[in-house]
C-alpha cells in the first residue's frame, strides 16, 4: 500500500473505514502535501473503526479544501457510504500505476495483514470504481462533518 501512494502521480483512491496504520496515513498526507495536483478520494463504508483514521481525514482537510479548484478541478474528496447493508464495505489503495487488495490476514483473525498487488489495468479500473463510489457517497467534506463522525472501536476514549 505504501508503494502505492508513492508512486501516485494523477490520482490515488483509498476505499475502507478500517485503516490504523499510522505510517500508511502518514505517507498519503506527506503526498498530497508534496503533489498538489495529485487528486485523492477517500471513501469510507461506515464510520471510521479507528480514532487515527478519523485524525487522518482532518489533517486531509488541513490540507487542502474540498472548494478549491484553483487547479482548474477539485483535489481532494471525501465521502463515506452509510449503507453498507447493501453497500458492503471494500478495502483498496489504487493509483494510475498499481493497486493493493488487503486481505484476512494469513495469520490472525481479527488483522487485515495480507493483501494482493495488482497492475495499471486493474488499477484503473479500481480509480474508477473509487470515483463512482464517491459520486454515489455522502460527502464527508469539512471538520464538522469529520469530527461529528463516531469512531466504532475508540478504546473508551472520548469522541
Amino acid at each position: 500500500m505504501l508503494a502505492t501512494v508513492s508512486g501516485a502521480c494523477e490520482c490515488l483512491v483509498a476505499a475502507g473505514s478500517r485503516p490504523r496504520d499510522a505510517d500508511y496515513l502518514t505517507v498519503i498526507e506527506a503526498v498530497l502535501a508534496e503533489r498538489p495536483a495529485l487528486v485523492h478520494y477517500r471513501v469510507l463504508f461506515g464510520p471510521p473503526h479507528h480514532r487515527v483514521l478519523r485524525d487522518h481525514l482532518l489533517r486531509l482537510l488541513e490540507l487542502r479544501d474540498p472548494a478549491d479548484r484553483s487547479l482548474g478541478i477539485k483535489t481532494l474528496h471525501l465521502g463515506i457510504v452509510e449503507d453498507t447493508l447493501t453497500a458492503p464495505e471494500r478495502f483498496f489503495c489504487a493509483s494510475e500505476q498499481m493497486a493493493a487488495v488487503p486481505i484476512p490476514s494469513l495469520t490472525s483473525a481479527e488483522a487485515f495483514d495480507s493483501g494482493v498487488a495488482l497492475g495499471t489495468a486493474a488499477a484503473r479500473l479500481l480509480l474508477d470504481h473509487g470515483r463512482q463510489t464517491y459520486a454515489a457517497a455522502r460527502r464527508v467534506e469539512s471538520p464538522q462533518q469529520v469530527a461529528e463522525l463516531a469512531v466504532i472501536r475508540d478504546q473508551g476514549a472520548s469522541q
